[in-house]
């Protein structure tokens, strides 16, 4: 059967229209090559553009960072005329890059569809081919889109709830981050996040892994598990894990000690929730509890950043009653479109496995960086991370010189932010869908000089 949609969207003069931009886009392209310093004569009018922007905002920008809607790959450029390295990606959802020109032909075809945002009465088919693509590759039974992680997350607490009532207390990793909403922010393990907030869940921490002392660590965090399990007898209803910490500074588990956990967990009729909003995408495999062989013991999986789109998927005991889950806005059909690009193209060209593409950048990167530690002893520590997560320490991890570093990073020309505390790290989140070894290579030269004046300052 076909639809007048299909005529529509087959229309040669909406191909015709949609080459002309792509070639429009690669065309302007042509003049980013590299970083590009600010335009002076543009520096009083930006000053006064962040500043309305702080104002508007109620806060300053962590960057005095404006964006000018075009870049090129790893290269973004900004409304002082500057054109930096990329390597945060907006913490994560710019994992394809800056403007390309697949990315761009993804969004003219949302543009041109009739839905601009898809939700709880309309959603299109492209919200259901999403699902299936996410369903096909997890596992997993369901599939519940949403705006954001935080959302994502707190569908998963929302369905482990109702799963296990009368169970409400929750287990998490010391040093995790599950967001900043009135519920996750309870989770978060950094108590200014939720200052002058009301309690509203209870948490119990245990030790994330040492990967110093493998074995000590381990046992040290089933003793704390069991323990807490042991003073609050079938409270428990779930435990949310990070695999990877992004907040925490990149700190990297082990098979062995999340199989221990999760057994523990299992014995108790715990729920096991995978929280891969930022790990999504970004190890060996699709998603991080595949890259650490978890999937019998995944229950509930949430995703995001670099699938624009976010979701909730879960196993078919876990499915709620209805009206537990719904909300007005599921996602952008331009997200959405884009999500599926993106994870297609991850499945279906080469990134994973230990000779894809994310493995050779990963190498790449900290090879690149384990130079610069030799060559300038006591500058940088590390690298640390895995796949397109890659963190170092600067200096002695003191909070305040590593996020003078970073600010002196991004005047030099390379995005990157900080994570951790004692130490405090430096993490990139790598846009692999559009970096090059040259803009790694590059990166690293600024990252070397930045370090050393930064010492030296």
């Amino acid at each position: 059967m076909t639809y007048s949609a299909d005529a529509f969207f087959n229309d040669p003069r909406i191909a015709e229209a949609k080459k002309l931009i792509s070639e429009a886009v690669k065309e302007h392209q042509v003049s980013f090559n590299g970083i590009k310093p600010a335009n002076p004569v543009l520096k009083e009018q930006f000053a006064e553009m962040v500043k309305t922007f702080n104002e508007y905002r109620g806060g300053k920008l962590y960057f005095p960072y404006i964006g000018s809607g075009f870049g090129r790959g790893s290269l973004v450029e900004l409304l002082d005329g500057s054109v930096k390295y990329d390597f945060i990606c907006g913490i994560g959802p710019h994992y394809w890059g800056h403007s390309h020109p697949d990315i761009i032909l993804q969004n003219i075809d949302a543009a041109i569809s009739d839905t601009v945002m898809q939700g709880n009465l309309q959603q299109n088919a492209d919200s259901m081919e999403l699902c299936k693509l996410l369903i096909k590759a997890s596992g997993l039974d369901h599939c519940f889109l949403s705006t954001t992680g935080a959302m994502g997350n707190e569908n998963a607490l929302k369905i482990a709830f109702q799963k296990k009532f009368p169970a409400s207390r929750i287990l998490a990793f010391e040093h995790c981050f599950m967001g900043r909403t009135l519920a996750v922010s309870q989770i978060t393990d950094k108590p200014s996040f939720r200052e002058g907030l009301p309690i509203n869940y209870f948490v119990d921490y245990i030790p994330f892994y040492d990967e110093q002392h493998p074995e000590e660590s381990t046992k040290r965090t089933i003793g704390a598990l069991k323990a807490h399990i042991a003073r609050y007898p079938k409270q428990h209803a779930v435990m949310g894990m990070e695999l990877i910490q992004g907040e925490g500074g990149f700190n990297v588990g082990s098979e062995q000690f999340f199989r221990s956990i999760c057994q523990v967990l299992r014995d108790n009729n715990i729920a096991i929730f995978f929280d891969e909003v930022q790990t999504f995408g970004r190890t060996s495999k699709l998603f991080a509890f595949q890259h650490f062989n978890l999937e019998e013991y995944a229950d509930l999986v949430s995703i995001g950043k670099l699938s624009q789109v976010c979701a909730t998927l879960y196993k078919k005991e876990f499915n709620p009653r209805p009206g537990l889950l719904s909300q007005t806005f599921t996602g952008s059909t331009s997200a959405i479109r884009t999500g599926a690009f993106i994870i297609r193209n991850l499945l279906e060209n080469g990134f994973y496995g230990p000779a894809g593409k994310i493995q050779k950048i990963h190498d790449h990167f900290v090879r690149n960086l384990k130079a610069i530690a030799e060559r300038t002893p006591g500058i940088l520590s590390g690298p640390f991370g895995l796949g397109a997560m890659i963190a170092f320490t600067p200096f002695d991890g003191n909070n305040q010189r590593a996020t003078k570093f970073v600010h002196n990073l991004f005047e030099a020309g390379v995005m990157s932010f900080v994570a951790g505390s004692d130490p405090t790290r430096v993490r990139f989140l790598v846009p692999i869908g559009a970096v090059t070894m040259e803009d790694i290579d590059s990166a690293c030269e600024i990252i070397e000089t930045t370090l050393k004046n930064t010492a030296a300052s």
